[in-house]
């Protein structure tokens, strides 16, 4: 599990390919203070194992089903990518539980500038729109933020400056994807409301608890 909040902006060093094995080695600082071989990382936001480590980087590595469901194919060397250790009994929650499983992607449509603060606008899937809610939790490539409005496809969120500084989101461009997750609590009650109206629907007048 992990809270949404970025403790460092690492960067690929390089990206292999072989036998279904798509394998990034990323620099970073932070993350490597305490690592181990088969520690899970979030790597915008996608859950992943280390398999090797130096003292300047890191080694994961990602299936086909990873890169077709997130925008890891879409890096490159040199790429900037969010990184977040996972959560310990003593972690404080400053976001919301991440659970590092991608639902899908979006994209960029727009910036806009607001002072100091600057209005992100990302176009989704309407499929997974039924779980982003305006003032509900949404992690964008790892990143633990406050949905402001929503429409059939699209939402936005406000950056202030101390989270433009640490999340790679204002360096992409229009147009470039990233990783969505939806808060896992809107997946649990759809759930629960779906049993609900199968047994009210059998005929059961039992309640779930």
């Amino acid at each position: 599990m992990f809270t949404g909040l970025i403790e460092e902006i690492g960067q690929v060093a390089d990206i292999s390919q072989a036998d279904q094995k798509y394998t990034l080695n990323i620099s970073a600082n932070k993350i490597l203070q305490d690592v181990a071989v088969g520690d899970s990382i979030a790597v915008n936001g996608v859950c992943l194992t280390v398999t090797s480590f130096t003292h300047e980087a890191f080694t994961v590595d990602a299936v086909p089903e990873t890169l077709a469901r997130t925008n890891l194919g879409d890096l490159v060397s040199s790429s900037r990518v969010n990184l977040e250790r996972s959560a310990t009994p003593q972690t404080r929650l400053g976001g919301h539980y991440v659970q590092g499983h991608v639902d899908g992607t979006g994209v960029v449509e727009s910036f806009r500038e607001d002072k100091e603060a600057i209005w992100v606008t990302i176009k989704t899937d309407p499929g997974l729109m039924k779980y982003i809610v305006s003032k509900g939790y949404i992690t964008i490539d790892g990143t633990s933020l406050t949905v402001v409005d929503t429409g059939a496809d699209w939402f936005n969120i406000t950056l202030i400056p101390h989270t433009q500084e640490h999340i790679t989101l204002p360096r992409k461009s229009v147009g470039e994807r990233v990783n969505l997750e939806a808060d896992i609590i809107a997946k649990y009650v759809e759930k629960l409301i779906g049993a609900q109206t199968i047994t009210e629907a059998q005929g059961g007048h039992h309640a779930i608890s």
